[in-house]
C-alpha cells in the first residue's frame, strides 16, 4: 500500500472513531456541556444556526464589496496616471 493510501485510510478510520465516540463522551443521561437538553434548547439553539448564517453571508458580502470596490478605485487610478 502506497504512503498516501496509507495516509488516506488512517485519517478516514480516525474521524470514523472519532465521530462514533463523540456523543457518549460528552453527555450521559441527556446531560450535556449545556445542561440537561430538551425542545425548547434545541429549538433556541436551531434558530440560532439559522440566524447566523444570513448574518455571515451578509458580513462577508459587505466585506467582498468593499474589497471591489477598493479594486476599482486603484484600477481607475492606474489608468488615470499612465
Amino acid at each position: 500500500m502506497s504512503r498516501a493510501r496509507r495516509t488516506l485510510f488512517l485519517a478516514t478510520v480516525a474521524l470514523a472513531l472519532a465521530l462514533a465516540t463523540a456523543s457518549p463522551a460528552l453527555a450521559a443521561d441527556g446531560v450535556g456541556l449545556a445542561g440537561r437538553t430538551n425542545d425548547k434548547l434545541i429549538t433556541f439553539f436551531c434558530f440560532g444556526v439559522i440566524a447566523f448564517f444570513p448574518l455571515l453571508i451578509i458580513t462577508l458580502t459587505i466585506i467582498q464589496s468593499r474589497l471591489e470596490a477598493r479594486k476599482e478605485r486603484r484600477r481607475y487610478d492606474l489608468e488615470r496616471l499612465s
